[in-house]
């Protein structure tokens, strides 16, 4: 049975906070391919879609929220203010919510133990979402410091280890918690370089999200030809799946990984990896 993006404690949507939603599609479809259309939000809300499969949301909100441009990643909750107190009372900071979303739901922004920033949300998610590693357009890893620690904080806010539903199970691989739903890994938890983080921002703990594209290089130089930039330091120490990989930073500042993958959704080395994003209805 396929892990749909409403089961609570699922990732359920990847989301940039941008400055100019114009400019942001311009570059994101320079790189990635993605077409878009107007999101159910409204004005300054678009979706990127990759051969007419929703991937992620862009909004035009950095600057009227206060938030830094950057992509978040999203987890399904049955109720967003249970979520922000487990959060607090976990040790974690809540920046922004519950904000309503009418009539599609209600949202928060929050950092874990380690500053790694996430959103919930409750509320309407199409049933067509899924996650998993085969055929993904976009796959989730977590870098922290400390994989164990983050795993019992995130398994506590998000019920991953809810005792009789068996909906999750994590499993401790190489340095990494993994996430996986009957085999198929959803998220990836991955500890690395406390040193390295402290001297180097872009090393801190964060939600990465990664996006396959099937030429590494053409993907980079659109980057570059496009106002984007480079930073291959952002890579070092962690550990992930194997793939050819590079990490850049759009013309605002937004961090993401690309990833190298053959058309059939396996690695460039024949491995797999991801998950599987659409849209929330």
């Amino acid at each position: 049975m396929p892990l749909t993006a409403d089961e609570p404690g699922a990732p359920c949507w990847l989301s940039l906070a941008a400055r100019d939603l114009a400019a942001a599609e311009q570059f994101y479809g320079a790189v990635l391919g993605w077409t878009f259309r107007h999101g159910p939000l409204g004005h300054g809300f678009s979706v990127g879609e990759r051969d007419g499969v929703p991937v992620a949301g862009i909004g035009e909100v950095a600057v009227r929220m206060g938030v830094p441009v950057a992509w978040t990643a999203y987890f399904a909750v049955a109720d967003a203010d249970e979520a922000v107190s487990r959060i607090r009372e976990r040790g974690g900071t809540v920046g922004v919510g519950p904000v309503a979303f009418p009539p599609r739901g209600r949202a928060a922004l929050a950092t874990d133990l380690e500053g790694a920033a996430f959103g919930v949300w409750e509320g309407r998610i199409s049933s067509r979402w899924r996650v998993g590693e085969q055929q993904a357009p976009a796959w989730l890893e977590l870098h922290t410091r400390n994989a164990f620690d983050a795993a019992v904080f995130y398994g506590q806010v998000l019920d991953w280890a809810d005792e009789g539903t068996e909906r999750f199970e994590l499993s401790y691989e190489d340095e990494q918690v993994v996430l996986r739903r009957q085999g198929d890994a959803i998220a990836r938890l991955n500890s690395g370089p406390a040193e390295a983080a402290a001297a180097q921002p872009q090393l801190r703990p964060r939600w990465l999200v990664h996006f396959r594209v099937p030429d590494l290089e053409r993907a980079t130089a659109a980057v570059l030809d496009h106002g984007g930039s480079l930073v291959p330091e952002a890579d070092e120490g962690w550990r992930a799946p194997v793939a050819l990989r590079r990490t850049v930073r759009d013309p605002e500042g937004g961090l993401f990984t690309l990833d190298e993958f053959a058309p059939d959704g396996s690695a460039a080395d024949g491995s797999a990896s991801g998950a599987t994003p659409e849209e929330p209805s």
